[in-house]
């Protein structure tokens, strides 16, 4: 009994060493976890793809509140443009530690829902088409109808954000077309 508890102990011992040789053990990048969990939203424990959502939501009303529209539109398109850039570096580095597309990287979302924002019009309904955003978008990330599903076939962080592009873009077109209905 106590030589297999030492044999144990000794296996143990060496496969520990052989993880640390392999970096499997090592904390995953600091700015990698901050910039792919979305600022820490992907840590929430019941929904993180939507509290990540929300939260790129709730910075994108701030910056509405705070610039002029054409500077928001500018901002917009410039957060998601450095986000897809920053959030596919991000996944990469996330996914040895993590596994493949883990739920705890949301930075895809922040970009996703960023993008049918840029349909939201300077006027007093504003807000409907904010709502509208959110709530597209995640039907789309959820469901994922129209070839958005195929988008994960991409290896990496290409991969990881893809979809969720995907699904921004048809949640932009849906949102320009009851702009040019509503008027």
């Amino acid at each position: 009994m106590l030589l297999r508890y030492a044999a144990f102990i000794t296996q143990r011992a060496f496969f520990e060493q052989a993880l640390k040789k392999e970096n499997c053990v090592k904390k995953p990048p600091f700015w990698s976890v901050l910039i792919g969990t979305g600022l820490g939203s992907g840590f929430s424990p019941i929904a993180p793809g939507t509290a990540g959502a929300l939260l790129a939501t709730i910075i994108w009303v701030i910056l509405y509140q705070s610039v002029s529209f054409d500077a928001l539109l500018l901002v917009t398109v410039f957060l998601i443009v450095l986000f897809t850039v920053v959030g596919v570096w991000s996944a990469n580095r996330l996914e040895p530690h993590w596994g493949e597309d883990p739920s705890r990287v949301v930075v895809d979302e922040m970009v996703g829902v960023w993008i049918p924002l840029l349909a939201v019009p300077d006027q007093a309904t504003w807000y409907w088409y904010v709502i509208g955003a959110f709530v597209l978008f995640r039907l789309f990330d959820i469901f994922k109808p129209m070839g958005i599903r195929q988008m994960e076939n991409f290896k990496g962080g290409v991969g990881v954000m893809m979809d969720d592009i995907l699904a921004g873009v048809y949640s932009l077109i849906i949102l320009v077309g009851i702009r040019w209905v509503v008027g």
